[in-house]
């Protein structure tokens, strides 16, 4: 019976490291949020940056894209920020975003008056001078985020969660809003739940095959 175990274990080993790995790089882009706002808004947006590589993320270049216009920016301890007309940049006063970890800047964009997609391309800067360019199409090894403009259905200027034409800093609420919101949109992608499925299916047929040489 212990044997038979092992044997299913190290059947089951390499799907598990595959699945381990699809996991970690589905979720490793650099993601702007919500994936859907209204036509002429004040969106409050949120850019969020893992560090993938071994070495630390230093700066973070964003492209507004065209039709959106920047308008704030939430202060972030450790980082600056400078505009050069429809390009934002984070850039690290300190260690920046190191190996395993994740930074969420925050700022505000009015929207686009037409409906439609709009990409948010990003340029990722190591501290070894390398770049990852997301930038990509939907399903490329590095995309770009897409935010779906749909028409609005109420009068004038309308501003999601709230305060961006105060001048007022966001407030703990607000925060807790949007990462709701990154929560909902970007969920976990459909391919996570077909590698699973693939991998449950493929130690399933290993185990009936292991099984039946053992009655034979």
């Amino acid at each position: 019976m212990n044997k038979m175990l092992r044997k299913l274990m190290t059947l089951a080993a390499p799907s598990v490291v595959a699945l381990m790995l699809f996991a970690a790089v589905a979720s490793a882009h650099v993601t702007v949020a919500p994936a859907e706002s209204s036509t002429g808004a004040w969106e409050t947006y949120t850019l969020k940056v893992p560090s993938e590589k071994d070495i630390a993320t230093i700066q973070v270049d964003l492209r507004i894209p065209e039709g959106a216009e920047f308008k704030q920016y939430e202060a972030t301890p450790g980082w600056k920020v400078t505009i050069e007309g429809n390009k934002v940049s984070w850039t690290a006063t300190g260690e920046g975003i190191q190996a395993g970890q994740f930074q969420r800047f925050y700022f505000t964009a009015k929207n686009p008056e037409a409906a439609g997609d709009i990409a948010w391309n990003a340029y990722q800067h190591y501290a070894d001078g390398s770049l990852v360019q997301w930038s990509g199409e939907e399903g490329s090894e590095t995309p770009h985020s897409v935010t779906s403009i749909v028409q609005s259905s109420g009068n004038g200027d309308s501003h999601s969660h709230g305060s961006a034409d105060t001048g007022d800093s966001m407030s703990m609420d607000e925060h807790k809003a949007i990462v709701e919101d990154i929560d909902k949109s970007s969920g976990t992608s459909p391919l996570l739940y077909i590698a699973l499925g693939i991998s449950l299916l493929s130690f399933l047929l290993a185990a009936i095959s292991l099984l039946r040489g053992r009655k034979e």
